[in-house]
């Protein structure tokens, strides 16, 4: 189930994005968190089953563009579709208003949930 971020998950979220490449360093990721806590167009959701084990971050780009820019799951829950209902929960979310898309960074995994959703329909 995709739930907003609180400040109370706070450790949880830097532990889920730090899997990101490009968030390894911890400054980056307070400044990341900091961002997703102070910046109105910056949306965190987090995946919980019984625990917390995935993440994934959108930016309101304009106000036409919601743009998925970080995609993580916990290492123990990977390559099980996790990912992909993120992706597609965050579309539902935002697809009346917004064209769903993805940055650089996550645009390739955008892309495969894309193809299976396509598949299944």
């Amino acid at each position: 189930m995709l739930i907003r971020f609180k400040k109370n998950l706070e450790k949880i979220a830097m532990g889920l994005l730090s899997f990101m490449p490009e968030e390894k360093e911890v400054k980056k990721l307070q400044q990341t968190i900091k961002e997703y806590e102070t910046n109105p167009n910056w949306h965190l959701y987090l995946w919980k089953d019984e625990d917390v084990i995935g993440a994934i971050g959108v930016r309101i780009e304009d106000e036409i563009n919601a743009v998925i820019q970080h995609i993580s799951v916990s290492p123990s829950h990977r390559n099980m579709g996790i990912g992909k209902k993120m992706v597609n929960e965050v579309n539902k979310v935002y697809q009346d208003k917004y064209a769903v898309c993805a940055d650089d960074l996550t645009q390739q995994f955008y892309n495969k949930c894309d193809e299976v959703i396509n598949e299944e329909k």
